[in-house]
């Protein structure tokens, strides 16, 4: 174990000690010549908790947050465990991915067009200098809901289960915490600049969330360094970044999963830390 912090014993750290573990983080207090020891089973772990620590102590609003998580009615025993009433957005985008999945195939009817970012069947995209002139062409003659739809087309089951899991445990609480307009904002900046990459990369023959699933777990680990509020394993990271590393070798489809929307992930990725940069954190965050 790690000796991290000193704190006089009269500043109650039991909602902190519970949040540490509902964040995965080994950790024990003890007492030693009147003072309350923090100590950390990694010492990796030190810099960000000891941030997180400095904004539980010196922030009303956040040690309120904390302290009564259990009360939250999206908590169940520190547990982050929100109804549909409580994340509407995340829901409504999650259920539209759905049905679109079924109506189109998963990707194999014509409907399936519609959703790409430009009609393949209509434009000549095998070169860059082609695809930015189809997609010139494309938006010149008003669809510019292709910017964001290619995030609800996806290809396989296993694909968009996997998305929607993800995009309502974080994207359920910056609907919670952050605001359903910030969410909004969000999803819109995120499927738009990883949906542009990819086509530019690649062309049109692509789809899913994930992008989006990227942009939203970039600002959530980026804005939660600024004011600890969301709930996640910090191992989360370390594992959506070496997945999107992988992704660029050729791996995958060696093992027989087929190709990644990898520009897509990158795009999203980098979308969701500007966002978190350009957006700092609300003043509060519900109770």
């Amino acid at each position: 174990m790690y000796r991290v912090k000193q704190i006089d014993t009269d500043i109650d750290l039991i909602g902190f000690s519970t949040w540490l573990r509902e964040q995965g983080v080994e950790h024990r207090i003890t007492e030693e010549g009147g003072q309350q020891v923090l100590w950390l089973e990694d010492s990796a772990h030190a810099e960000p908790v000891l941030r997180a620590m400095e904004q539980y102590l010196e922030d009303p609003g956040v040690r309120e947050a904390v302290t009564t998580v259990n009360e939250s009615p999206v908590f169940v025993r520190g547990r982050w465990q929100p109804s549909p009433r409580h994340a509407p957005i995340v829901l409504a985008s999650i259920v539209f991915a759905v049905v679109m999945a079924w109506l189109t195939g998963l990707g194999q009817t014509q409907l399936a067009y519609v959703l790409m970012i430009i009609d393949p069947q209509q434009h000549d995209w095998n070169t860059v200098g082609q695809r930015m002139s189809a997609l010139t062409e494309t938006f010149a003659g008003g669809e510019l809901w292709r910017l964001i739809t290619p995030a609800f087309l996806h290809f396989s089951w296993p694909h968009i289960i996997f998305n929607s899991v993800m995009l309502w445990f974080l994207g359920s609480q910056i609907e919670w915490f952050d605001g359903r307009g910030r969410l909004i904002a969000l999803f819109f900046v995120t499927s738009v600049l990883s949906n542009s990459l990819q086509f530019v990369v690649s062309g049109p023959l692509f789809g899913g969330l994930s992008g989006v699933v990227y942009g939203v777990l970039g600002y959530c680990w980026l804005s939660q360094q600024r004011q600890v509020r969301f709930q996640f394993p910090p191992a989360l990271i370390v594992f959506a970044v070496a997945w999107m590393l992988i992704g660029f070798t050729p791996l995958p489809v060696m093992l027989g999963m087929g190709s990644m929307a990898n520009e897509a992930h990158l795009g999203g990725f980098l979308a969701g830390l500007l966002m978190a940069v350009l957006m700092p954190p609300p003043k509060k965050s519900p109770a």
